[in-house]
């Protein structure tokens, strides 16, 4: 993954995601916007404290950065579930979705861009160049445990017909082990569930643990076909790098959120 930029957007590009290919992708850092502490600069998210008018600011950069409108970039109300809003025909009008509760998007159709919206959990992009589908999703710690990335891969093969081994897929900049420690609910969330408990987890201390949702995610790509080498994982840890990216837990939830995002041209 590449750090690269596009007007006064910065932000990870995913190696699959090169110019020749007829789609834009990545995750956005928190620079190119209008936002003041502590939300500086470049917020995405309208569900925090900042000004509205300043969101609204930074969307319109973001998009001015793609050659978008702001109506054509297209956020839902995400929830920490595992539903998935699937998108099969032309909509001229996104603004019946906003308000959907839902922690993805599948699409086949083109003309405006998908995006989820994190600040330490983990955004996953997927693609699948033949079909010409794309996927967003918004994947916590619930969202890991629960399954919603092999209920993402279902939709795009039940619905798309794109077979796991042919996808795409970047796992974005979330919290890194080392920052991010839980207690035994959500280790039995996992062992309930899905995402790999014994081996992204690390016992510090008694009923605490360290665990990598980076590790979960690709995990359990491969589990459901993805191949190892159609999968590019960011090494940025949101915690760590204040300079860069919004962290939910280092700022103790004043924070802005950054964005994952594709978009088929």
């Amino acid at each position: 993954m590449k750090m690269t930029r596009a007007d006064k957007i910065s932000y990870l590009e995913p190696d699959w995601a090169s110019p020749d290919m007829a789609l834009s992708a990545g995750f956005s850092t928190r620079h190119g916007g209008v936002s003041r502490a502590p939300y500086n600069s470049l917020n995405l998210g309208f569900g925090t404290d900042d000004q509205p008018a300043h969101v609204e600011g930074n969307r319109a950069n973001f998009c001015r950065a793609f050659n978008l409108q702001p109506h054509q970039l297209l956020t839902i109300k995400q929830v920490h579930g595992t539903s998935l809003l699937l998108i099969d025909e032309e909509n001229l009008d996104l603004s019946h979705f906003l308000s959907v509760e839902a922690d993805g998007i599948v699409t086949n159709q083109r003309g405006f861009m998908l995006g989820v919206l994190v600040a330490d959990c983990v955004p996953l992009l997927l693609h699948h160049p033949g079909k010409g589908v794309v996927a967003a999703v918004h994947v916590g710690w619930r969202g890991a445990a629960n399954g919603i990335i092999a209920q993402a891969i279902d939709s795009m093969n039940t619905h798309f017909h794109c077979a796991p081994e042919e996808i795409l897929a970047a796992v974005g900049p979330g919290i890194g082990a080392h920052r991010f420690e839980v207690d035994r609910p959500v280790r039995e969330a996992f062992r309930g569930g899905s995402g790999f408990w014994d081996l992204i987890s690390k016992e510090v201390s008694l009923g605490h643990w360290q665990v990598d949702l980076g590790l979960s995610s690709r995990l359990q790509l491969e589990s459901c076909g993805i191949l190892s080498e159609h999968i590019d994982v960011a090494q940025e840890c949101t915690c760590c790098h204040q300079e860069l990216f919004f962290s939910y837990r280092r700022d103790k939830g004043e924070t802005g959120r950054q964005l994952g995002f594709i978009q088929l041209k």
